[in-house]
């Protein structure tokens, strides 16, 4: 079953993925792809780690490639999130591939094939109505691209708004 998070920064998605894997079958892989950069981004994944302790996740990380990752056993994954594996795709030097959509969401099916369960984080871009670089526009535009892909392709997305899950398909499993 693929479960698909949405929303903008800040909403709640990370807390709601992790209560919802937290409640599905073990083991539980939280598959963090945000690079280790700078100080704000150190804060961050620390902040997560600290959600995370004691509730049963083994953390991969896996910054791009992920059609290449192979999961220890069957189980329940959160991939946290697609916002970095799509940035790190276009822009790393292990990445920049032509064509990041494919890359990534290849990636997805694979894990997705990997687990009974996966869900995956995403955010809210490209409804801001600002005009961006030429950089930034093409990250906006694919990373729509992923998530519009993913959408037909889940069984459940719910959009998080200060904390709560709005079903947009599928039924709310918790």
């Amino acid at each position: 079953m693929l479960i698909l998070l949405t929303g903008g920064s800040g909403c709640g998605k990370s807390s709601y993925a992790e209560a919802l894997c937290s409640k599905l079958p073990a083991p539980r892989y939280y598959i963090a792809a945000m690079r280790p950069l700078g100080e704000e981004g150190l804060r961050k994944i620390a902040a997560h780690r600290e959600m995370r302790r004691g509730k049963g996740f083994e953390t991969i990380e896996r910054y791009t490639d992920l059609s290449s990752l192979k999961l220890p056993g069957r189980g329940t994954a959160l991939l946290e999130c697609i916002c970095n594996l799509t940035a790190n795709e276009m822009f790393d030097e292990e990445g920049a591939f032509e064509d990041p959509v494919r890359r990534v969401l290849d990636g997805v099916e694979a894990l997705s094939a990997q687990c009974s369960h996966l869900i995956v984080v995403t955010n809210d871009v490209g409804s801001d109505g600002f005009a961006y670089e030429e950089g930034t526009a093409a990250y906006i535009r694919a990373l729509g691209k992923i998530n519009g892909q993913l959408a037909r392709r889940a069984d459940h997305v719910y959009e998080m708004v200060c904390g709560i899950p709005l079903v947009r398909k599928g039924a709310l499993l918790v």
